[in-house]
């Protein structure tokens, strides 16, 4: 590893604490961090480094499982940082930060910002002479609202930054599981055989939240649920579920088969939304065992009448050959039963099912990412009985892709990705292309849904979305895997 200096705009954020810093914690813990390794805390708090640590210190204990801390990790951890007082907004406050930066090493920024600012901090960090040795730049989601406003940003950043040098952060893509699906899929000659239109009969992609606003109501109804988590999170995950096997894993080669099949999902536009789309809005009701409002009666709520969706569930199309007639089923929400991420492939049911008595149950093949990262494939079994001389029984085959693993905990996604950075490696972060291509495919439903007055229908919070999702996916002869 190169040497190589940190510098996270935003580090008094909620972000920061929450996710950033502890896993830079595990990978100081875990020694994988470069030698003399150094972090900039850059915010616009008046405090100085200590107490800055000090507060910091307090928030990480509450994310990191305790039997994973010690005051020796901690020391260790806390040598790394120099808190950096600026306004992002102003090139002069910056004056400190370029005096601290060395010419000799990586400087690695990372953007823990609303997008607003990412343009107006590259600029700065140019006009105050911070980008004249080797730069990278880390930037979180999302790029953008709509494919204009994404174009901006990227022209932006890639006046200061080559694109060599710009990883755009989906966090999904880091997960343990995400990257064992690529391993499934192209290193298993069984799996990788039967993974096409004629052995799948539809793919489910589902992104549940338990929660609903969390004081952000003036942020979320200017983007909704569409452009906060289609875009980005489940159109990743739609990706490496349908891709082409890349040449190699090289970040080019894997940008390259993602381009395609999003350049591949066929339009929804006003003559097919009506049918391919559900919105849903979150009305008051019940979450975990305490009663909650409704959107439009969440703190900071100023539109009462607000359309913007908590809820979307699309039924969507790649048109190739490998995926031809195979619907893919997505949907998230928030205010939604369990927080759950999963990928679920359904195989086609049997020409003929030769065991009298017993149903046709077809196999499917579950990639949970969250709670509990794990892959399970569904299969039938005889049971063991003497009452019923072919008795059958659908059976859950734990495919324990972690049971070879070296630590005791499965790493946080940003553990992986912050490695990744640090080592100049691009394969889990998202290019310009991917970005401006989902972007054009979700403006496209967008304005298709505006023009014909497709309605957010209201659902019970702790439900899981309008009864018009369930009929999404019933009208097909399915249902949701739950």
């Amino acid at each position: 590893m190169q040497p190589t200096d940190l510098i996270i705009f935003g580090a008094s954020g909620d972000l920061s604490a929450r996710k950033l810093f502890p896993a830079l914690y595990h990978l100081s813990g875990c020694e994988l961090l470069p030698e003399s390794f150094r972090i900039a805390a850059v915010a616009r708090d008046d405090v100085q480094t200590d107490a800055f640590l000090s507060r910091l210190k307090e928030r990480m204990q509450s994310a990191i499982n305790h039997t994973h801390w010690s005051e020796e990790r901690w020391n260790k951890f806390a040598s790394y940082f120099t808190y950096i007082k600026a306004d992002f907004s102003d090139a002069k406050n910056l004056n400190t930060l370029s005096k601290w930066l060395d010419d000799t090493r990586v400087s690695l920024f990372y953007l823990a910002t609303p997008p607003s600012l990412f343009a107006p901090i590259c600029d700065n960090l140019s006009s105050a002479d911070c980008l004249t040795g080797d730069c990278r730049i880390v930037l979180e989601k999302p790029i953008g609202e709509d494919l204009a406003s994404s174009e901006k940003v990227n022209e932006t950043v890639g006046r200061y930054f080559p694109e060599g040098s710009i990883y755009r952060i989906d966090h999904y893509l880091g997960k343990e599981t995400v990257q064992n699906l690529l391993v499934l899929r192209f290193a298993n000659r069984f799996i990788n055989a039967q993974w096409d239109q004629s052995c799948i009969d539809h793919v489910q992609i589902t992104v549940a939240e338990t929660v609903g606003i969390e004081g952000r109501w003036s942020y979320y109804d200017k983007v909704g649920q569409l452009r906060d988590m289609v875009q980005n999170h489940l159109m990743q995950l739609l990706c490496l579920v349908a891709m082409e096997p890349p040449n190699s894993m090289s970040a080019e080669s894997i940008r390259d088969e993602k381009v395609k099949i999003v350049k591949a999902l066929r339009p929804i536009d006003v003559d097919t939304v009506a049918d391919h789309v559900v919105r849903g809005q979150y009305g008051q009701g019940w979450s975990q065992g305490l009663s909650v409002p409704s959107y439009t009666e969440e703190e900071g709520c100023t539109n009462t009448e607000s359309d913007t969706e908590t809820f979307v569930a699309i039924k969507a199309h790649i048109d190739n050959w490998r995926w031809a007639g195979v619907p893919f089923y997505l949907r998230t929400g928030k205010r939604l039963p369990e927080k759950m991420t999963e990928i679920v492939i359904t195989y086609k049911k049997l020409p003929h099912n030769i065991f009298s008595g017993g149903d046709n149950i077809p196999n499917s093949l579950v990639i949970r990412l969250q709670p509990n990262e794990g892959i399970e494939m569904k299969m039938v079994a005889k049971k063991q009985t003497l009452k019923d001389k072919l008795g059958l029984v659908t059976h859950d085959l734990n495919l324990d892709f972690l049971g070879s693993s070296e630590m005791n905990r499965i790493p946080d996604a940003y553990e992986r990705l912050f490695l990744d950075a640090i080592n100049g490696d691009q394969s889990l972060f998202v290019g310009r292309s991917e970005i401006e291509e989902s972007w054009r495919w979700c403006d496209t439903l967008i304005r298709a849904c505006q023009l014909q007055n497709i309605q957010a229908k209201q659902y019970h919070a702790g439900s899981w979305g309008p009864a018009k999702a369930e009929l999404l996916i019933e009208k097909d002869g399915r249902s949701w895997h739950e």
